[in-house]
């Protein structure tokens, strides 16, 4: 397979994620510090591939597209498991004490 179909595919996985979101507020606490740690891993492992395309890709554009799509996908569904994260912590340990 070449690189543009290597980072269209991690396009694809990335649009994919955004996608599939899952109803964070209906998950205990143990189980929405997984999902956070889970989607910051996919964001690491994410940007490393990003960084090798840019070694290797001819076309800076779909990397630059690659870049700001994960990026931007990864931060919102980050931001919105710590809102909910925190939201539960604070009333399951903070407010029950």
């Amino acid at each position: 397979m070449d690189e543009p179909d290597e980072i269209q595919k991690l396009i694809d996985e990335i649009s994919f994620r955004k996608s599939n979101s899952k109803d964070y507020k209906k998950m205990r606490v143990e189980e929405i510090s997984k999902e956070l740690r889970d989607i910051m891993k996919f964001e690491q492992e994410s940007f490393k591939k990003i960084e090798e395309f840019e070694k290797t890709q001819d076309n800076p554009d779909l990397v630059k597209y690659a870049k700001m799509i994960c990026k931007n996908t990864t931060q919102r569904e980050i931001t919105q498991i710590q809102d909910v994260y925190l939201e539960k912590i604070d009333k399951e340990y903070l407010k029950s004490k």
